[in-house]
């Protein structure tokens, strides 16, 4: 039978611009650029490159809009966005891979695979309630996942979006209200606005017209959105450098030095290395140095994480030698105040119940916790249990025991403490919090310190696993945010770098070099006010997780009510 040629005609499908849509590539290509972007304005690139955040994830956005349109599976849209999540974690922490190559490997694929949660929650809710509330929806899920990965087991939050200003912190010193999420919360909105700048003149947030056709040009732009992008961008930061051209450094001035021995933590510093140093010379070297460069206003001296590294049971702690020779040395120098990192171990005696849930046991100790831990002379020696444990390294639950990454010294399953010690030293107006290594990643948490009384943050730590890398660069910028929130002066103590201070601003004001035995020394400032961000704590992460929730529950409820209209429509 001949169809008729009007009926062929109409058959046919029809010749219209999608015909021309861009190359199959231009997903990958879009993906690719994404991560490329997210990379390059991240810690540790010159600060001008922050400004690349603002735009780096319209990448993503366009991405995720050609895809839509062509009709493509939640799995393809998925794909791609791992994609780029994969290459900006591989390109900002490959680092890791320098203590352990597969966890290194597993903290890039695993971080990526966690990240495309809050993109995927972010579809279906643009999916099933149309572009508005999507687009809306995307920063809250983000940063409700942001805030998640500050508390649970596997926290990893080294890529927290508000940490990408570490570099440029003098445009967000507003941070002291709103803690580095609020910088999570500028860089999506940012980019959102960009977005919808660079959308055909005609489009509108409406379901209907805000998916365009994708043939049309990519770099048309949208008068209304550019404006308030451009307003975005420049409101925050002029109100960031109106704050810190006002601020002025508060608190009685004290000085303080920041000790770096440079013992080589793959080699020296753990016994089995193979240039093993003994304890006891390890011990030398930290009092030389420290000799050299202390003064009669030296208040407070600040060794490095696991400077003491021998097992130290804390019940009798003050019977070890050691411990004997640094309160002998301490007492020639009066009113001077030490804070040291050790490896210390608390018994529980043999009954079970009265053990912590990270306890270990042996038959001839009983149940016993091994810490990663602080410990502040002369005084009886008050511990501080580091509680926030390195994922894989230290704070492993028992059933993923098998896959530690062992990094010298004790690893795996380490205990922890609940609340944040503060150090009252000699000098009453000095109240220091010892922050040891990646607990200073952490907002909300060095927060609690300064809740606490502190007002000195004193951050002990050893970056020498991560080589000549951004890593340990990465983690001296974001101290820079710690202080900017709490509006403390921050005094670093790294074995082998960077040592060195920052002031109530985020100014580095002194910092050594890496690789280096070294001693930096300078007068801070101990401020006894609180911040907004102090005060009230996190708010933002958790009204995000709420709404986030929320938006959930409805995205479930009208996915279902969807589905049944469409059943009886098929019947």
């Amino acid at each position: 039978m001949t169809v008729p040629n009007n009926a062929t005609r109409a058959a046919a499908p029809a010749t219209t611009p999608a015909a021309t849509t861009p190359a199959f590539w231009l997903p990958t290509m879009l993906a690719l650029l994404g991560g490329f972007l997210l990379w390059l304005g991240w810690p540790v690139h010159p600060a001008a490159l922050a400004t690349v955040l603002l735009v780096a994830w319209v990448p993503y956005l366009k991405l995720e809009q050609l895809l839509t349109q062509r009709g493509a599976s939640g799995w393809k849209v998925w794909r791609y966005s791992y994609l780029l999540l994969l290459l900006w974690n591989l390109f900002a922490t490959y680092w890791v891979s320098y203590s352990t190559l597969w966890g290194g490997i597993t903290a890039v694929v695993a971080n990526a695979a966690l990240m495309s949660l809050p993109l995927t929650a972010f579809r279906l809710t643009k999916k099933h309630f149309g572009p508005r509330l999507g687009y809306a929806s995307l920063p809250v899920f983000w940063i409700a996942f942001e805030q998640l990965h500050l508390h649970w087991f596997l926290t990893w939050p080294w890529l927290t979006l508000g940490n990408g200003f570490a570099q440029a912190n003098q445009w967000v010193q507003w941070y002291e209200y709103t803690g580095f999420l609020g910088g999570s919360l500028w860089m999506w909105v940012v980019n959102l606005l960009a977005f919808f700048s660079i959308r055909n003149e005609k489009s509108k947030i409406e379901n209907q017209t805000i998916e365009n056709s994708e043939s049309r040009p990519f770099l048309i732009f949208n008068s209304s959105f550019l404006i308030l992008c451009l307003l975005s961008i420049i409101l925050p930061i002029g109100l960031s450098y109106y704050i810190g051209s006002s601020y002025q450094e508060k608190g009685e001035a004290v000085e303080v030095l920041a000790v770096q021995p440079n013992i080589d933590p793959y080699n020296e510093k753990f016994e089995g290395g193979s240039r093993f140093v003994s304890y006891d010379e390890q011990l030398t070297r930290l009092l030389t140095l420290t000799e050299q460069s202390l003064t009669p206003s030296t208040k407070l001296v600040l060794w490095p994480e696991t400077s003491l590294d021998e097992t130290y049971f804390e019940a009798t702690f003050n019977g070890y030698p050691k411990v004997q020779r640094l309160r002998s040395w301490l007492a020639q120098h009066p009113g001077l105040d030490l804070i040291t990192g050790l490896t210390s171990v608390q018994q529980y005696g043999p009954d079970k119940a009265k053990a912590s849930p990270t306890a270990r046991f042996r038959e001839d100790l009983g149940y016993y916790d091994i810490f990663n831990a602080a410990v502040h002379l002369p005084g009886p020696g008050q511990f501080y249990h580091k509680s926030r444990l390195v994922p894989g390294v230290e704070g492993v639950p028992p059933w993923l025991s098998m896959f530690v990454i062992d990094l010298g010294g004790t690893a795996g399953g380490l205990g922890s403490q609940d609340e944040r010690t503060v150090y009252q030293t000699a000098t009453p107006a000095l109240k220091v919090a010892p922050v040891i290594c990646y607990e200073s990643v952490y907002g909300d948490f060095v927060n609690q310190y300064a809740q606490n009384g502190a007002t000195l943050i004193g951050i002990i730590t050893n970056d020498g696993w991560w080589s000549d890398s951004p890593g340990h660069l990465q983690h001296l910028q974001y101290a820079t945010l710690r202080a900017i929130e709490t509006r403390r002066d921050v005094a670093r103590s790294a074995n082998t770098g960077i040592s060195g201070f920052i002031n109530q601003k985020g100014e580095i004001t002194q910092q050594t070099g890496w690789w280096v035995p070294a001693v930096s020394r300078a007068t801070v400032h101990l401020n006894t006010e609180q911040t907004f961000y102090v005060k009230y704590g996190e708010l933002l992460g958790p009204a995000c997780q709420m709404l986030a929730v929320l938006l959930l529950l409805l995205t479930a409820v009208r996915a279902v009510l969807q589905r049944q209209t469409k059943q009886p429509e098929m019947a």
